[in-house]
């Protein structure tokens, strides 16, 4: 991208910037509802029943464990929900991207428009996820933050490789495919994404430690993980560095060509 898509693109940003802040209450009840019921059965009602890892299991807390997970997977769903669902409808029944397409600049603009602003509010629904740890669990939370600048990082490839997810979903998904997209793609994904248990512990499973491998939010939980719990086993950073940064150009591509393609039509 040259420097002269930059400004226009800034531009498409704060407009949606703007119309997030005229529907700041519907926003922030979408960004924080999913992390808040994540923290609140994870850390607060499985501890208080008996359930997930008991203290000494690694040595800390469920609650420990699962933190840096649910902030990956906050993020995601975030990601979904914030780009995926409102562009099926737009580039379906809708056709409200219409309006959009007209502006003057590349239509592949307009799609990473989309990814920026979902990485955006990818990086709201991760911040949301620590106060919330601050406040519900039931057992203590063992939060060290073992290098600020590989957090930072973290959090912003994890961003926009939830922008990119997003993007890649709400283009290849039909609105009446919603309920199968849910079902087939975003459950797996949250399960087998490595929140609620480190990946190195698949380890008895070899053939599903390696399967998951093929699922971003497993980067993102074990990059958090590393970031957050370094004292939890964890991947090295050149694996999840890697991969999310494969990720997000691969979904990026397809999620711009799909657009492309379905705009034109």
């Amino acid at each position: 991208m040259t420097s002269a898509y930059l400004a226009p693109l800034w531009g498409m940003v704060l407009r949606d910037l703007r119309v997030l802040r005229r529907s700041f209450l519907p926003l922030i009840t979408r960004t924080v509802m999913n992390p808040l019921l994540f923290v609140f059965v994870f850390t607060y009602v499985f501890p208080m029943i008996g359930s997930g890892f008991q203290p000494g299991t690694m040595g800390v807390s469920y609650a420990t464990v699962v933190v840096p997970g649910l902030v990956a997977v906050g993020m995601v769903f975030t990601g979904i929900s914030a780009v995926a669902l409102p562009l099926s409808m737009e580039l379906g029944g809708t056709r409200e991207i219409e309006d959009r397409i007209l502006a003057p600049v590349p239509v592949a603009l307009v799609a990473l428009q989309k990814l920026v602003m979902g990485a955006v509010q990818g990086v709201i629904a991760g911040l949301v996820v620590f106060p919330l740890v601050a406040l519900i669990p039931a057992t203590p939370v063992e939060i060290r933050v073992a290098s600020w600048p590989l957090l930072l990082a973290v959090v912003l490839l994890a961003s926009l490789t939830t922008g990119a997810l997003g993007l890649a979903l709400g283009t290849i998904v039909r609105p009446q495919q919603i309920g199968l997209m849910f079902a087939v793609v975003v459950v797996p994904i949250t399960f087998l994404g490595c929140v609620y248990y480190p990946w190195a512990l698949l380890h008895p499973i070899r053939w599903l430690q390696v399967l998951v491998l093929i699922n971003p939010l497993v980067y993102m939980s074990e990059g958090l993980r590393a970031a957050l719990t370094p004292d939890l086993p964890h991947m090295p950073p050149w694996a999840f560095f890697g991969a999310l940064t494969l990720a997000t150009l691969a979904l990026g591509t397809i999620g711009v060509r799909a657009f492309i393609r379905r705009t034109i039509s």
